[in-house]
């Protein structure tokens, strides 16, 4: 186990910004990422107002090693029927342009959640239609109808992340699987081809680097717009240990790489996740397809 962080580990001080922003949340009772999964970036995020609003409750079905949501432990979880309101409100209150909303996974569904990710994009919508909101999603089984509702629901950007390479799955996301989440990516370009499609993966879990290649490759071949690669950082001690620190040199060859087989947006670097700068992604990717389009016309 790798204890100290590199030098190039800072944090940000918690501004008043900051406070303002997790007084709403706590003030309308919902979760975020942020703080459930112990987020690095949170200070940064929450003084910009940027939180990734997590719905279906705080409690995971799943049992990923990295992770630090809290897990079932075989009791019924009960949904909130007023979450997408209540996001909508912090949204609202927030003036946030850039919605972000990802989830627990939630296998005891029939649908995975899905009716409740397009219950937030309405609720968003009915709001300010002109707020933009981006979705990271579970994989849902691999279902195909709860991929299409999502879809119809019309996010700006529907991300899945692989989190890390084929070979460490098992040990990681044993209730995951590899092919299925690349799938989850080529579906959703298959039932919405105009759709922004993103997925992250943590670096630092013992990977080799041939590996990294082949996924972001895999990744690529699923026909997703945005990568982001960043350093995974154990939340706790039982969570799975850090087995190296990518330098930031490192995190630039890979981001070097994925600019050159042509995807749209790519971030890399130790402090980046999944939700990092994601309305600068989104913005870049956006005007980079608006472009393409006026010049085909």
């Amino acid at each position: 186990m790798i204890n100290r962080l590199p030098e190039w580990f800072k944090q940000d001080i918690v501004s008043d910004q900051a406070k303002d922003t997790k007084r709403v949340i706590c003030g309308l009772g919902i979760n975020t990422v942020c703080q459930s999964a112990k987020c690095p970036n949170i200070n940064s995020c929450f003084k910009n107002a940027r939180p990734a609003f997590m719905v279906l409750g705080d409690t995971c079905t799943r049992s990923c090693a990295f992770c630090a949501v809290k897990k079932a432990q075989g009791e019924r979880l009960i949904n909130d029927p007023d979450e997408p309101f209540k996001i909508a409100q912090a949204v609202k209150q927030l003036k946030i342009r850039h919605a972000l909303v990802t989830s627990v996974t939630r296998d005891d569904l029939a649908d995975g959640g899905a009716a409740i990710f397009a219950m937030c994009l309405e609720a968003i919508r009915d709001i300010n239609d002109n707020v933009t909101a981006e979705v990271l999603i579970p994989d849902f089984k691999g279902e195909i109808s709860s991929l299409r509702a999502l879809a119809s629901a019309r996010p700006a950007v529907i991300a899945h992340n692989l989190e890390t390479v084929r070979r460490l799955y098992g040990k990681l996301r044993p209730q995951a699987d590899y092919a299925r989440s690349l799938e989850v990516l080529k579906n959703i370009k298959l039932l919405s081809a105009s759709v922004i499609t993103k997925t992250s993966m943590m670096l630092g879990l013992g990977e080799r680097e041939e590996e990294v290649v082949e996924s972001i490759k895999d990744i690529k071949d699923a026909g997703c717009d945005i990568l982001t690669l960043g350093q995974y950082l154990a939340p706790s001690k039982e969570n799975y240990p850090v087995k190296e620190f990518i330098s930031p040199d490192k995190f630039r060859y890979y981001q070097d790489l994925a600019v050159g087989l042509g995807f749209k947006g790519v971030l890399s670097g130790p402090l980046v996740r999944s939700s990092y700068k994601a309305q600068e992604l989104y913005n870049g990717v956006s005007e980079f397809q608006m472009t393409k389009i006026s010049r085909n016309a």
